[in-house]
């Protein structure tokens, strides 16, 4: 039997006092939250603020990351670019240094674009790449891409690219379309990325996450990647979390739990949250988990 995918961390991104990507910090995250039971990172995607960040970064990102020892096979990309070009040049140098996955994103720049579109912009980012084109996870986060990839979109992908587009990332946080989703779809790799579903789709032939929670719960959320196990905390938690900016929420937890302020910073146009909601956050937090240990 395939192993499954299991738990992704969608690794933060922190940054130093000159806005520059504090890669030290970062590595030392990563080795936490593979420690902590996670079987991969996830670099450059929505809670690793992937789409502030460019290809050269990139590029030392990720050969800091070899250099430390965190093997490509323990990483996937993100790739959220809206030129079909562009994507294929980051997707290409990522496989090309045999990454596990790709988390690509559809073009987000315009707005009410058909299936047929959206269809022919992957078509085309798999032409680039050609032969190298593989193990492709396609992220479907309307809340920001304003581009839903709908049920059957996702299976014109399969039927046409079906050794290249192995699984899908729902961030909708629509239970409906997840629950379809997992119905039609089987045979893919359905990763279920809002954490208040994540349970249940598991039980339901869910093959994990790629999560945000997982930089400060690691553990907590592998058992429901994993096994499917229910846990109220972490949706309780969600609900705090969506009381704010997702992402600098996300970073002040990491912050709080870590004992790190370098977490707090984010990268133009977001914004760090106040100090008076980190600390109704970490207090959430506290009195949900009872303790600062991930």
């Amino acid at each position: 039997m395939t192993q499954k995918f299991g738990l992704s961390v969608a690794l933060a991104t922190p940054f130093d006092s000159n806005g520059d990507i504090a890669i030290d910090a970062m590595i030392v995250q990563a080795r936490r939250s593979l420690a902590a039971g996670c079987s991969s990172v996830t670099l450059f995607g929505t809670t690793g603020e992937g789409s502030s960040i460019g290809s050269r970064e990139r590029d030392r990102v990720f050969a800091a990351f070899l250099d430390a020892g965190i093997t490509a096979k323990n990483i996937i990309v993100g790739v959220l670019v809206d030129a079909a070009e562009d994507a294929a040049i980051q997707a290409d140098y990522a496989l090309s240094q045999g990454v596990r996955n790709i988390l690509l994103a559809p073009p987000s720049y315009f707005k009410n674009v058909s299936d047929d579109g959206v269809f022919q912009w992957f078509s085309a980012v798999f032409a680039m790449l050609g032969d190298k084109a593989r193990d492709i996870i396609v992220y479907n986060l309307p809340s920001l891409t304003m581009v839903p990839l709908s049920v059957s979109l996702i299976g014109r992908l399969r039927t046409a690219f079906p050794n290249i587009v192995t699984g899908v990332k729902d961030s909708s946080g629509d239970w409906p379309y997840t629950e379809s989703l997992l119905k039609a779809h089987s045979d893919l790799i359905i990763l279920v990325g809002d954490e208040r579903h994540l349970a249940r789709g598991v039980r339901l032939g869910g093959q994990g996450a790629i999560s945000g929670m997982a930089n400060f719960v690691p553990r907590d959320v592998k058992l429901m990647a994993e096994e499917g196990k229910d846990d109220p905390r972490i949706e309780g938690f969600v609900a705090e979390l969506l009381k704010y900016p997702v992402v600098p929420a996300v970073k002040a937890m990491v912050a709080h739990v870590a004992s790190e302020e370098i977490w707090l910073a984010v990268r133009p146009p977001l914004a760090s949250i106040s100090a008076e909601g980190q600390a109704q956050l970490a207090l959430a937090f506290d009195r949900l988990f009872q303790s600062k240990a991930a």
